[in-house]
This record gives C-alpha cells, sequence and structure tokens, in this order.
C-alpha cells in the first residue's frame, strides 16, 4: 500500500465516520478524531462484508456497500456516544 491509499482510505474514512455521525439524532459528544477513527474502521469492516456477501463489486457507485458502511459507522458511533458520554458525566 502506498501513500496515495492511505490517503484515500483516511478521506473515505472521515466521509463514512461523518454520515454515520450525521444519521445519529441528537448531539454527539465525542471527538473529531474518534468519529474519524470509527469511520475508517467501519469503512474497513463494511467493504469486507459487502465482499463476503458478493455485492462490492458492481458497474457504477456500490450504494450496497456504502449504505453497509454507513450503517457500521453509525452503530459506532452509537455505542461510543453511549459508552464515551456515561464516563464523561
Amino acid at each position: 500500500m502506498d501513500i496515495t491509499g492511505i490517503i484515500s482510505g483516511l478521506i473515505i474514512g472521515i466521509v463514512i465516520g461523518a454520515l454515520g455521525r450525521l444519521v445519529i439524532p441528537g448531539r454527539q459528544r465525542i471527538p473529531i478524531w474518534l468519529t474519524i477513527v470509527i469511520g475508517v474502521v467501519a469503512a474497513l469492516i463494511g467493504t469486507a462484508i459487502a465482499a463476503w456477501a458478493g455485492v462490492a463489486d458492481t458497474a457504477g457507485i456500490d450504494w450496497i456497500e456504502l449504505a453497509i458502511q454507513v450503517a457500521l459507522a453509525a452503530l459506532g458511533v452509537s455505542l461510543t456516544v453511549g459508552m464515551y458520554g456515561r464516563r464523561r458525566e
């Protein structure tokens, strides 16, 4: 993996994390760097799930893969907010 692969992975993680954060209603009291980490992990796991299900390589935009990634990011953000918010209060 070269530097462009790492940079594009981080950009995709930022977008996926932001989308996952936007899907969750209310205010999330977690730092933005944690949202990015959740997005990167959700993008990696979502890609693996889509490949396993056979929907990772389609013509055009992979909407199913993107939906899986955003759903995983939303789940990760909501779980993290639940754990992080309780510790902070």
